[in-house]
């Protein structure tokens, strides 16, 4: 995919603040600290526009990037980050829940795991949520050159033991530092937004 144009648009709390030009949606979701930031700024080629913290938590409504005018990546919070109060923790479950029940421009959920640990139960409840709502999912397996080549198998089959994957569900090896999956990814995502 040859980016030509990648922007931030907005973030927003509210269903009234969501950008209204009808472009498809694939919306991140995964625990604090998994590498979102780093994975949208790898797939559209620029070092900075979603900003990466060494902070977790900083994200704390969606944000909106627009990328060639074809499609929004919708960063949500992240969740699992202790230092959160529990009044913000259900009003991002909230805010997540609107917009993955109400959405009809989201075309593809990308559910964020470290390959390099055991889903969290947050990741599980995320995963059966997605299927609940029977929105279309993959899973992207970050920080893949992390680890050794020869542990990626074994890694992998705990992601999906753990999460009980659905067999039709993408998934994807992800690296942001090596650009690992980056074209596999792409063409997910161009394949569910139909373009």
């Amino acid at each position: 995919m040859k980016i030509t144009q990648a922007d931030f648009i907005i973030s927003a709390v509210q269903p009234h603040q969501y950008p209204d030009d009808a472009l498809p949606e694939v919306a991140l979701a995964g625990r604090s600290n998994v590498g979102k930031s780093s994975l949208i700024n790898k797939m559209i080629m620029r070092k900075n526009l979603a900003r990466t913290s060494s902070q977790p938590g900083k994200t704390q409504q969606l944000n909106y990037y627009r990328v060639n005018d074809m499609v929004y990546f919708v960063d949500f919070p992240g969740y699992g980050y202790a230092k959160v109060s529990k009044t913000q923790r259900e009003q991002f479950g909230q805010m997540i829940e609107t917009y993955i029940r109400d959405r009809e421009q989201l075309k593809l959920q990308l559910l964020i795991i470290d390959i390099r640990h055991a889903p969290s139960k947050d990741d599980v409840l995320m995963y059966h949520w997605l299927k609940h709502f029977n929105i279309p999912t993959c899973i992207v397996a970050t920080k893949a050159d992390k680890i050794p080549k020869s542990k990626w198998d074994k890694h992998l089959k705990v992601i999906k033991e753990t999460l009980e994957v659905d067999p039709r569900d993408h998934f994807v090896k992800f690296s942001s530092d090596t650009g690992l999956g980056r074209d596999e990814l792409w063409a997910v995502i161009t394949e569910a937004i139909g373009t």
